[in-house]
């Protein structure tokens, strides 16, 4: 069953957050993950408006969503991250 890794990031520094970006998609092809939603247009619908980047990410299930988040990979990659943005990380089973 599919997974996915939704995220809401608030990004303080561009710059530094692009090299985040740059290292990401090698790493989410690896664990063959796949973007689904990056970023683009939005529009809140009901409740408090959301304002943060919206990120959703398929993997073929839990187990691999979850190697991917601890891989050496993504670790350089949220190393870029730490200090240009701030985010919500939720792995959740599709249906």
């Amino acid at each position: 069953m599919p997974a996915y890794i939704i995220a809401q990031i608030d990004v303080h520094n561009a710059e530094q957050y692009k090299a985040y970006t740059l290292l990401t998609p090698d790493a989410i092809k690896k664990y063959g993950g796949k973007f689904i939603v990056r970023n683009g247009d939005k529009e809140t619908l009901e409740g408090e408006e959301v304002t943060k980047r919206m990120v959703v990410i398929e993997f073929p299930d839990m187990d691999t969503g979850r190697a991917f988040y601890n891989s050496e990979e993504y670790t350089a990659a949220k190393e870029l991250r730490r200090g240009a943005a701030e985010g919500t990380f939720l792995l959740i089973d599709g249906v």
